[in-house]
């Protein structure tokens, strides 16, 4: 848990910086571990409860390991309508996985989002 303690420490055992702390976190391992979430809340004093309701209410977080590529494909209205659900079909062939799942080899992993922001890229 060295490591992790460097990122505390990087924050100055902050409470305010968790969500800084947990993107650390999850860069260094592609998710989060529980066994370092439960370190981290006994390091911070934070209750761990309080450390998941951060993490899943956020969908940059995942507590299930992900592949070193996050493959993401919009399902909005707009991608919707110019074929987003072909664009995923294909990518699940080529990768054979479905969305939410994470290649054998934990290169890839496959996600769906309802909207990116980029409508206008469609």
């Amino acid at each position: 848990m060295k490591n992790i303690d460097n990122i505390i420490r990087q924050y100055n055992e902050k409470k305010i910086d968790l969500i800084q702390v947990l993107h650390n976190i999850q860069n260094e391992y592609n998710y989060l571990p529980k066994d370092v979430l439960e370190y981290v809340s006994k390091a911070l004093h934070i209750p761990l409860s309080k450390i998941y309701s951060i993490a899943t209410f956020y969908a940059a977080f995942s507590l299930v390991p992900r592949g070193k590529h996050l493959c993401t494909v919009c399902m909005g209205t707009a991608c919707h309508v110019r074929g987003a659900p072909a664009v995923l079909s294909r990518i699940e062939e080529r990768l054979n996985i479905k969305s939410g799942e994470t290649t054998p080899d934990n290169r890839f992993t496959l996600e769906t989002v309802n909207c990116l922001g980029a409508c206008a890229l469609a």
